[in-house]
């Protein structure tokens, strides 16, 4: 599998631009020609090693995040907003976008890759809001705020900082420490925690009282209420996202606010999942938890006992081992329900896998409904040769009682090829081998392999026939256009 070229070209005129630093200056400080350079910025030559070294000198950088390549998340986007069926008839005397033109735009001009992208997410929540009216389904505003983007836009944030919050990663240590919080006796130590630090008390109520509500904060009586439905993981893990947004709320506002977001309900989510990552934190302190997991290779069985944590809490912890010095495998999880539907999307890497829905049916996520409980896993091959691992499983959320049941997902945890092998899930799969690994696509719209019988659209840009006289596996069959 051909290695992948970052796309640094275009971070490095904008740190140029940012620093108001001219082509001839910066060209003369890195020892090269200033069209040499123009060369570099236009992503007609590789960085160096050396160039990026002088680089991390004059402008102070952190290397390893200004190298990751935010290419591959743009590309990716951009691929499933031209696979939409409003992009499947090219304009007369053209022959349709090619996959090159959408790499030359990420490449040459990401900030209007990322305006795209923006573009079609604002189009397809007004497309969702016309259904809805459509369909004349009377519901409060904050119904149709659920369309809306706040959530992709919190997503993309935290994409964007590889899920990683150092400020988080402390804070959960002093909790620990200011707390006596001893390694199995969370649950215990967090309600000491809330009763010496904060003078909340904790009370586990009845589902009668609490319905379907997990957790709530009494101000007035000084007390947070939980459900008798949740599991220890949750209970613990509620108490700390309690104690996250009231002792850190300072914290949470600082981090939430230089962000932008488009509005209120934008900066409220973000505290929300700040406040998770913090209590994610909590439950797996970060040195303990990387050694542990680094150790066990990632078993995630072992890691739950050792924790006192659920099957989800789990994975969402190994996608944010990325502290500098100690970094994990870099992990993607996805989670979804029965429909397909996106729920839950996070990662220090930027997955090729669907983002906006409609994930390959071939891929291992949506097989684990069959199996329930039981983790499945899968070598992966999409049609550029890009090659994941990944693992799936069910898990479920609890409800409360027979007349409101809980709810089911299905999760994937999944990693690049070339870092399976420090997977436990992995032993006894040849992970080289051409025969262990299943061919799936981003989406049927992407997809070019023209022998899958699960197919449901034909591909972009290729010429649809359809034959009455011959059936195959699909009732069409396509070519390539051009």
């Amino acid at each position: 599998m051909a290695a992948r070229k970052a796309m640094l070209g275009h971070k490095i005129r904008r740190l140029r631009r940012d620093r108001e630093v001219n082509q001839a200056q910066l060209a003369e400080r890195l020892g090269i020609s200033a069209s040499y350079l123009n060369l570099i910025e236009s992503n007609q030559r590789p960085v160096t090693v050396e160039i990026l070294l002088k680089l991390g000198q004059i402008f102070d950088l952190d290397l390893a995040t200004f190298a990751e390549d935010e290419g591959e998340r743009l590309v990716g986007g951009l691929s499933e907003v031209f696979g939409d069926p409003l992009f499947a008839t090219p304009r007369p005397g053209t022959a349709g976008l090619k996959r090159q033109d959408i790499i030359d735009l990420a490449a040459q001009a990401p900030a209007a890759a990322e305006a795209v992208l923006a573009l079609y997410q604002a189009y397809r929540e007004g497309r969702e809001t016309l259904r809805l009216l459509a369909e004349k389904q009377s519901a409060p505003d904050s119904a149709f705020a659920d369309t809306a983007s706040p959530l992709d836009e919190v997503r993309d944030w935290v994409q964007a900082h590889g899920h990683h919050f150092p400020e988080l990663e402390t804070a959960a240590e002093e909790i620990w420490q200011a707390g006596s919080i001893e390694p199995g006796a969370l649950f215990p130590g967090l309600i000491r925690y809330l009763d010496e630090e904060l003078t909340l008390r904790v009370k586990v109520m009845p589902v009668e009282v609490m319905g379907p509500v997990r957790r709530r904060y009494d101000r007035h009586g000084r007390r947070i209420l939980l459900s008798e439905m949740l599991p220890l993981p949750s209970r613990s893990f509620q108490l700390a996202v309690q104690i996250a947004l009231i002792k850190y709320r300072g914290l949470l506002d600082e981090m939430v606010a230089p962000v932008g977001f488009s509005g209120p309900a934008a900066s409220r989510l973000g505290r929300i999942i700040l406040a998770n990552y913090l209590a994610g934190a909590v439950m797996m302190p970060y040195d303990r938890f990387w050694r542990a997991a680094t150790a066990l290779r990632h078993d995630i069985e072992v890691l739950q006992s050792r924790f006192e944590a659920s099957f989800e809490q789990v994975c969402v912890r190994l996608t944010t081992l990325q502290r500098q010095g100690a970094k994990g495998v870099p992990f993607f999880l996805i989670r979804s329900d029965k429909a397909g539907n996106v729920s839950k999307r996070l990662g220090a890497t930027n997955s090729a896998f669907a983002r906006m829905g409609g994930a390959c049916p071939l891929w291992i996520l949506p097989d684990a409904f069959r199996s329930p409980g039981q983790v499945q896993t899968q070598v992966a091959e999409l049609p550029d040769g890009s090659r994941w691992f990944s693992i799936a499983r069910t898990v479920s959320k609890p409800g409360a009682g027979f007349r409101m049941p809980g709810q089911s997902f299905a999760l994937a945890l999944g990693c690049d090829i070339a870092q399976a092998a420090q997977l436990v899930y992995a032993d006894g799969i040849d992970l080289a081998s051409d025969e262990a690994a299943a061919p799936i696509g981003l989406h049927c719209r992407l997809c070019e392999r023209p022998d899958c019988d699960q197919r449901a659209f034909p591909p972009l840009n290729h010429v649809l026939s359809v034959d009455e006289n011959l059936r195959g596996a699909t009732p069409y069959q396509f070519t390539p256009a051009g």
